[in-house]
């Protein structure tokens, strides 16, 4: 009895995992986006929130936050990018609004986040970290564009 448990414990894990990466995002790559993405107006600056594609973690898809306004949801393989006037800024996910990233931004700097699944004993949810930009640049080119379309307002 204890074996079919586990074998049926494992089964659901691997359906989750699987469905999980087959409903990816399916916008443009960030390597793609160069002249669609629109210059920073005066004043301010740029967000962008990035999370590498996986299977762990992938179903565990919360909205994300800045100072308590909803801007994307962290989606596996998949960026976007929010745009702010010069200050300090709180990011957060809707699964863990206690656990904040403060965000300084300049007139004309661009910040990134990294987003990462974590485990605890009981519930995941996505740990937010500042990524330094050589790095962030390189691991988004084949990332998908999970905002609001450019030309939308």
């Amino acid at each position: 009895m204890r074996r079919a448990v586990l074998k049926f414990a494992a089964l659901a894990v691997l359906t989750i995992a699987v469905a999980g990466c087959a409903s990816g995002p399916t916008g443009p790559k960030f390597q793609e986006m160069g002249n669609v993405i629109p210059k920073l107006k005066p004043g301010n600056g740029r967000i962008y929130f990035f999370r590498a594609a996986g299977p762990f973690g992938a179903s565990l898809q919360p909205g994300v936050r800045l100072d308590k306004l909803r801007v994307g949801t962290s989606k596996p393989g998949s960026f976007f990018f929010v745009d702010r006037p010069a200050g300090t800024y709180q990011a957060a996910t809707t699964s863990d609004l206690r656990k904040t990233l403060e965000v300084p931004l300049a007139d004309g700097e661009t910040k990134y986040v990294r987003m990462s699944p974590s485990f605890g004993l009981a519930v995941g949810s996505i740990v937010l970290d500042l990524e330094a930009p050589e790095k962030a640049r390189a691991e988004m080119g084949w990332l998908s564009y999970a905002g609001q379309f450019i030309g939308d307002k």
